[in-house]
C-alpha cells in the first residue's frame, strides 16, 4: 500500500488509475442521488433545521458558481463553467493516468473531477446546480453548496497540502 504523499507512481503500474476514476465516479454516484433526494423532498427555498443555529437543510437553485458567482449574467455563465470543468477534469485525468502525481495529488484530483462533473451534470440537465446545505450562525449564512462542492473543495485542500510535502 502507497503512502499517500509517496511519489509518483509511474507507468510501471499501469491501470492503478482505474481506482481513482472509480473514486471519481463514486463521488458523482453519491453526489448526483443527494440531489435527486433533496430535489423531490423538498420545495425550492424549503429550509429544515438539522441542527438549530449552525445547520439547515434546504434546497437552493445556483445557476452560477461559487457563491452564485456570475448568477446573473445572462446564461453564458453555464457554457463557461462547463467547459472549465471539463478542461480541468480533463487535465487531471491525463496526469492520473500517465503516473505524474502523487498517491494523495491522485486522491485529489479524484475528489476534484468527481465533484466537478457532478455540478457540470446538473448545469446539462437543469440549467443550474443544486444545492441543498446551509451552514449560519445567528444572521450570518454560508452560501448554500452541495456533497460536489464538498469534495472540490477537500481536493483542493488536499492539493495544497500535498504541494507542501514535496522538496
Amino acid at each position: 500500500m502507497h503512502d499517500l504523499a509517496s511519489a509518483p507512481v509511474g507507468r510501471a503500474e499501469k491501470g492503478r488509475w482505474l481506482r481513482w476514476l472509480l473514486v471519481a465516479v463514486a463521488i458523482i454516484v453519491v453526489d448526483q442521488w443527494s440531489k435527486i433526494y433533496f430535489n423531490g423532498h423538498y420545495q425550492f427555498g424549503e429550509v429544515r433545521p438539522v441542527v438549530p443555529g449552525f445547520f439547515n437543510f434546504t434546497l437552493l437553485y445556483n445557476p452560477g458558481a461559487a457563491f452564485s458567482f456570475l448568477a446573473g449574467a445572462g446564461g453564458w455563465q453555464k457554457h463557461f463553467f462547463t467547459l472549465l470543468a471539463f478542461g480541468v477534469s480533463s487535465w487531471l485525468a491525463w496526469n492520473v493516468v500517465k503516473g505524474r502525481f502523487s498517491e494523495m495529488m491522485n486522491l485529489a484530483a479524484a475528489f476534484i473531477v468527481g465533484g466537478a462533473l457532478g455540478n457540470v451534470i446538473d448545469r446539462l440537465v437543469h440549467g443550474h446546480v443544486i444545492d441543498f446545505i446551509q451552514l449560519y450562525y445567528r444572521d450570518w449564512y454560508y452560501p448554500a453548496f452541495n456533497l460536489a462542492d464538498s469534495f472540490i473543495c477537500v481536493g483542493a485542500v488536499l492539493m495544497v497540502i500535498d504541494s507542501f510535502r514535496k522538496p
